[in-house]
């Protein structure tokens, strides 16, 4: 029985899976040729008796080699389209995740940042950007502090809680205030009219009272003051008391005084100084109003 070609309609089949799957197609072909091409060209080798025993093994072997380099390169190739496809949406992906989570991965890195250089611990008293406290924990996502008192010069704990996170780390320095635990360099001051008294006359009676409220600690403060310059290697003012008189646009006497003292004292010994400063200051603008009434 013949099959006569002529009677059989082409029209009538559906090439649509070819069209729709042209990859699928392409690569199963590829696999074909490569199968039979690398099957071929191994069987000519090793037929080949003019080719030591040695050296079959090493050509089969490199053909091997060869044809593999081949075979991904033709299914890059072949799915080079859908390969772009893909790596622009993982890009993408990639781009997104970062652009959402870039504050958790700078905190990430700021915990590394902290653990390699370790500028403070739990304990310290320190200073990042605007915070300022004492640590109380650290994380791998922020650090904790007990808001200190520092600016106004109380040093106490205000009672609130400040949560950092460690990205503030890559952006800002951080200061250890630890030293500041014990000792402090303290400094305050005092403004009066500049008509009424001469600062100066009472200067050296208020480094006498701040001598004596400060003797109960000198030695401790200038062992404590040797100790944080030889830590730091820095010369740091400290421990004898300064007095500096300044006078303000405003017209006033400015009477600023500093001291090395123990932190916790810091407030008492100003309250004392400030008190025994105004009762100088009074008798010596009542003296100077009792002579004027005698002159007049």
């Amino acid at each position: 029985m013949q099959f006569d070609l002529s009677q059989f309609d082409f029209s009538q089949l559906n090439f649509s899976f070819i069209t729709d799957h042209v990859e699928v197609v392409l690569t199963l072909s590829w696999v074909v040729m490569f199968y039979i091409g690398r099957r071929y060209t191994k069987r000519a080798i090793r037929q080949n008796k003019r080719i030591e025993h040695d050296k079959k093994r090493q050509r089969i072997n490199s053909v091997d080699n060869i044809y593999n380099l081949i075979l991904v390169v033709g299914f890059i190739i072949i799915w080079s389209s859908e390969l772009q496809n893909i790596a622009i949406s993982i890009a993408a992906f990639m781009v997104a995740l970062v652009i959402a989570t870039k504050e958790f991965i700078a905190c990430i890195v700021g915990a590394f940042y902290r653990a390699s250089t370790r500028p403070y611990q739990v304990g310290d008293w320190i200073r990042i950007a605007n915070y300022e406290g004492e640590v109380t924990d650290s994380d791998w996502l922020s650090t904790t502090l007990f808001e200190v008192d520092l600016k106004g010069g109380t040093y106490t704990y205000t009672g609130r809680t400040t949560v950092v996170p460690n990205s503030v780390l890559l952006v800002h320095t951080v200061q250890n205030l630890n030293y500041m635990r014990r000792y402090v360099t303290h400094t305050f001051s005092i403004s009066r009219q500049t008509d009424d008294v001469n600062l100066y006359l009472i200067k050296e009676q208020i480094l006498e009272k701040i001598r004596e409220y400060s003797e109960h600690f000198h030695d401790v403060a200038i062992r404590y003051n040797s100790l944080i310059e030889k830590r730091l290697d820095i010369k740091i003012s400290g421990p004898e008391p300064r007095v500096r008189i300044t006078t303000t646009p405003e017209g006033f006497n400015t009477f600023t005084v500093s001291l090395f003292c123990p932190t916790e004292e810091a407030v008492e010994i100003e309250q004392k100084v400030i008190e025994a400063f105004m009762a100088f200051w009074f008798e010596k603008r009542d003296a100077r109003a009792i002579a004027l009434r005698g002159e007049g």
